[in-house]
């Protein structure tokens, strides 16, 4: 289910050579094969090999002995039953200390696959090889080798590639929504044009945070710099921290549904959406690095969900904002655009801000951002 997940990720987020899917999808080699690393994918044909032939052949290893490894200070990864060390790289990772950390000392062939071009195969992952798998101790279930295959078809029919010309049309789309939110807020008198603006500014928000979604899995350009720099300058107009979003999100698609790793099912005390919480008194989130149960608070309003799910959804962009500036202020992970961030949402608050106080009264003031706000986080 990991990998099959991750692997979604990767059909919605991003291009991957074909070279790197037809090497991570080929058979397993035989267990008489001789335990060398083989090449990794797109990688040269000498990769992972001894310099000099009188130089001894990589050391094997079981996941047993690889799963020991499995800590920020001791990292330890598998990729197409290679075996490297990752240790040092962990806080220099684009994607963030928490993918690595909750697939150390596993097999994340697949996950890596879905994430990584062919370069990183190429040019990174050599200088961390430091082993291979001990013939028979990788193997591919069933439903694994099954994603495999699928996923290749779909490369080979071109549906990674991205189409300019859908972007260019959200770019009309989401300029079409400001401009008109803007002068329905600016340039009309009634209150019910006020608060019309309102409205399509909070469909703005929302839409926009789609076109952020894309940008933050490098599925615009398929430039990881590229698109997390337009991201980044983004938060000028939805006041949400890429860096912040991306630390969560890949979290999140390498552990789905683990509930003591995926941030976006840890909603507790306010919300629980998987009955997992349920099975044990209280749970240590590796994410927030806190103790999560369900006590007598929890409890309550938890059964009571149901009733203030909506009121919550209306408020919950506030606490967005409130993530992205705390990761950004104490920067817990690897942050990339940190002041280009930092920038664009204090210009977000001060053009929403400013909007708002340009209201005749107090009370559409008010109204205006609260019901802006409200549509922004309305379920879609």
């Amino acid at each position: 289910r990991l990998a099959t997940h991750a692997a979604a990720a990767g059909i919605c987020a991003a291009h991957r050579d074909a070279h790197v899917v037809a090497a991570v999808a080929a058979p397993l080699p035989p267990a008489a094969a001789p335990a060398v690393a083989a090449p990794a994918a797109g990688a040269p044909a000498h990769a992972g090999q001894p310099a000099h032939a009188g130089q001894p052949t990589l050391r094997e290893y079981t996941l047993a002995e690889v799963g020991k490894h499995c800590s920020r200070g001791d990292a330890w990864i598998v990729v197409d039953e290679r075996v490297y060390d990752v240790t040092r790289f962990i806080d220099a990772h684009p994607g963030g200390v928490g993918p690595i950390l909750n697939l150390a000392g596993k097999d994340c062939t697949d996950v890596f696959a879905n994430y990584h071009a062919a370069r990183v195969y190429d040019r990174m992952l050599p200088a961390y090889l430091i082993g291979t798998m001990a013939a028979g101790e990788i193997v591919v279930a069933p439903h694994v080798a099954d994603f495999r295959r699928i996923r290749q078809e779909l490369l080979r029919r071109g549906l990674f590639e991205t189409d300019s010309r859908f972007y260019l049309k959200m770019l009309a789309w989401h300029c079409t929504l400001w401009l008109c939110a803007m002068y329905l807020s600016l340039g009309c008198d009634s209150c019910g044009a006020h608060m019309l603006g309102a409205a399509l500014m909070g469909v703005f928000w929302q839409q926009l945070a789609g076109i952020g979604h894309d940008l933050g899995h490098s599925g615009v350009t398929h430039s990881f710099r590229r698109d997390h720099l337009v991201g980044s300058l983004l938060s000028a107009f939805m006041g949400l921290s890429v860096g912040w979003w991306k630390s969560d999100h890949n979290t999140h698609h390498v552990v789905c549904n683990a509930v003591e790793h995926d941030p976006n099912i840890q909603h507790l005390p306010m919300l629980a959406i998987t009955d997992k919480v349920f099975r044990r008194p209280r749970f240590w989130d590796t994410y927030h690095r806190k103790w999560v149960g369900m006590d007598d608070a929890a409890h309550w309003l938890v059964s009571h969900q149901h009733l203030f799910f909506y009121p919550l959804m209306a408020l919950g962009r506030w606490n967005l904002y409130a993530q992205g500036l705390i990761y950004l202020l104490t920067q817990p992970d690897k942050t990339h655009f940190r002041k280009t961030e930092l920038a664009g949402i204090a210009v977000y608050f001060g053009w929403v801000l400013g909007t708002a106080l340009s209201m005749p009264s107090w009370a559409e003031s008010v109204g205006w951002v609260m019901l802006s706000h409200a549509v922004a986080g309305a379920p879609r």
